[in-house]
C-alpha cells in the first residue's frame, strides 16, 4: 500500500490544504493499492505561481544545459524502470512484458530524442532580412491520461522543459503513481524550484482550474474527446494556446492483394494493445467483401490466442481494464453491438473464465458491422474489433473516413504504391503501411475531433515554442 499525502510544488513536497484522498485500484484484483491527494483548485494557484516565478531563470538557461537536466531525468527513469513498469502494469492492466518497453521505455526514448534535438533544433534562423527566433511560451499546464500515464507526461514535459517552459502536471487520478515517481526523479535531478510542479485531483476541479488559469500560457491535454472539448472551452476565456490529443476510431484497410494471415494478425494485435485502451488502436478492420469469411476466421483465431489473466504473470497477452467503470463501459458497447445486429464472432459481454476479481473483458470480434453502427462510430477503449466489408478502394476510403475521428490507421497491400495511394487519402494523422513500426520521431496527433497539435520529435518541440521575427535593414 502506497500513500502519498503531498504534492510537488515550488521544488518541495507540500501537504495541500483541505485535501481529501483518492484511492488507486489494482486493475487485476480491484483492491486499493495506493492513495494520492484529492486537491482543491487552490493548489493550482500555488503551483502556477511557482512556475511563473521560475520562468525567467529557466528560459534564460542555455538549451544545452536544459538538455542535461532532461538527460538526468531520463537516467532516473531508467534506474527505476523495473519498479515503474510493475506499478503501471498494476494500475492500468498492461502485461508486464509490454509495460517495461512501452510504458517506461518509450518515455526514456522521448527524453533522449529531446536531448539530441537541443543541438540541432533551429532556435534561430535567418530568412531574408529577418531573424526568426523560437522562444518559450511560458507556463505550460500538462493534463495527462491514464492509459499511458508516464509516456503521455513525457511527450509533454520533456519538450516543454527543453524549449524553456516551466510546467504544472496533472496526472489522471485513475493511474497517478508513475507521475509521483517522476516528480521524485525530477527533484533528484536538481531542476530549480518551480520549474516542474505536480498536482493531483479530479479533472473537473484541478484540471479545469489549470486550463482556466490566466497565468498558464499553454495547455497540453491528452484524453477523451469529451474532456478535451471542455479543456478547450475553458482555456478559450484567456486565449491561451491549446494542444489536444483526443479519441480515435482508427481503421485498418486490407486491400484485396494483402497477405491476409500476416495483416489480420497485425491488426488484432494492434487493436488489443494495452487491452484496447489505446487511442490510436485499429478498432475497425476493413476487408473486401470477397474475402470476408477468410478475414473473420483469421481474426477469430488471433483473438482466441490472447491469454487473459493477471498482467504480472508471464505469458499473459491481455490484462484487465483499468477500472470497473471502464470494464462496464466496454461491456456495454459489446451488448450494443449484439443489439444492433452485428455478428459476434468470439468473446462477448460475460467475464472471461479463470479470472477472479479485477476488471477483465473477453477479447471480442464482431463481423457484419455496418458503418452506421455504434461500435463502428464510437471509441470503445477495450479489446473489441469490428470487421466491416467494402466493395472497392473508394468505398474503403469512404468508410475509413466516415467517423468524427482521425488519429491513426493502417493499410496492407502487396502493391505498395497502391497502398500508399490509399493511405494518402485517409483523413488521419498517422497511417502505417504494411505494418510500418511506430516512429517516436514522427509527428503524432489527429485530424478532426481527434484533436490538434503534434507530439514527438521536433514537431513536438515546436508545439512548445513561440515564434518571433526580428526585421533588419539589409
Amino acid at each position: 500500500m502506497i500513500e502519498h499525502h503531498e504534492v510537488y510544488v515550488d521544488g518541495a513536497w507540500v501537504t495541500p490544504a483541505g485535501a481529501g484522498s483518492i484511492d488507486v485500484h489494482d486493475a487485476a484484483t480491484g483492491d486499493v493499492m495506493a492513495t494520492v491527494p484529492e486537491c482543491a483548485a487552490a493548489i493550482v494557484d500555488d503551483a502556477v505561481a511557482a512556475a511563473a516565478a521560475a520562468s525567467g531563470a529557466w528560459s534564460a538557461t542555455a538549451a544545452a544545459d536544459r538538455a542535461k537536466y532532461v538527460q538526468a531525468i531520463a537516467e532516473g527513469i531508467e534506474a527505476r524502470a523495473t519498479e515503474l513498469a510493475a506499478t503501471i502494469s498494476r494500475e492500468v492492466g498492461m502485461p508486464i512484458a509490454l509495460a517495461g518497453p512501452i510504458q517506461v521505455g518509450l518515455s526514456v526514448t522521448h527524453a533522449r530524442a529531446m536531448v539530441e534535438l537541443a543541438a540541432t533544433f533551429p532556435w534561430e534562423e535567418r530568412i531574408a532580412n529577418s531573424v526568426v527566433v523560437r522562444e518559450p511560451i511560458g507556463v505550460v499546464g500538462a493534463i495527462a491520461p491514464w492509459n499511458y500515464p508516464l509516456n503521455q507526461i513525457a511527450v509533454k514535459v520533456f519538450p516543454a522543459l527543453l524549449a524553456g517552459n516551466t510546467v504544472v502536471v496533472k496526472p489522471s487520478e485513475v493511474a497517478p503513481l508513475s507521475a509521483f515517481a517522476l516528480a521524485e526523479i525530477v527533484d533528484a535531478a536538481g531542476l530549480g524550484a518551480g520549474v516542474f510542479n505536480l498536482v493531483s485531483g479530479y479533472g473537473p476541479v484541478v484540471g479545469e482550474a489549470l486550463a482556466a488559469h490566466p497565468a498558464v500560457d499553454m495547455v497540453s491535454f491528452t484524453g477523451s474527446t469529451r474532456a478535451g472539448k471542455r479543456v478547450a472551452e475553458v482555456a478559450s476565456a484567456t486565449a491561451k494556446k491549446v494542444a489536444l490529443e483526443m479519441g480515435g476510431k482508427s481503421a485498418c484497410i486490407l486491400l484485396d492483394d494483402a497477405d491476409f494471415p500476416k495483416a489480420v494478425k497485425a491488426a488484432v494485435n494492434n487493436a488489443y494493445l494495452n487491452g484496447g485502451q489505446t487511442c490510436s488502436a485499429w478498432t475497425r478492420l476493413l476487408v473486401p467483401e470477397t474475402r470476408r469469411d477468410e478475414a473473420v476466421e483469421l481474426a477469430r483465431r488471433a483473438a482466441e490466442s490472447f491469454t487473459v489473466g493477471d498482467p504480472g504473470e508471464p505469458g499473459v497477452k491481455l490484462g484487465p481494464m483499468v477500472s470497473a467503470v471502464q470494464r462496464d463501459r466496454v461491456v456495454g458497447y459489446i451488448r450494443k453491438g449484439i443489439e444492433e445486429g452485428a455478428t459476434l464472432v468470439t468473446g462477448g459481454p460475460d467475464a472471461p473464465e479463470g479470472v477472479g476479481g479485477g476488471y477483465y473483458v473477453q477479447p471480442t470480434v464482431f463481423a457484419d458491422v455496418e458503418p452506421s453502427m455504434t461500435i463502428a462510430q464510437e471509441e470503445i477503449f477495450g479489446p473489441v474489433l469490428s470487421i466491416l466489408t467494402y466493395t472497392d478502394d473508394d468505398d474503403a476510403v469512404s468508410i475509413a473516413n466516415g467517423t468524427v475521428y482521425g488519429l491513426a490507421g493502417g493499410v496492407f497491400g502487396a502493391d505498395e504504391d497502391r497502398a500508399v495511394a490509399v493511405a494518402r487519402r485517409l483523413r488521419t494523422g498517422q497511417v502505417d503501411v504494411n505494418g510500418g513500426p511506430y516512429n517516436p520521431l514522427a509527428p503524432f496527433g489527429g485530424y478532426k475531433q481527434s484533436g490538434y497539435g503534434r507530439e514527438n520529435g521536433r514537431f513536438g518541440l515546436e508545439e512548445f515554442c513561440e515564434v518571433k521575427s526580428l526585421q533588419f535593414r539589409d
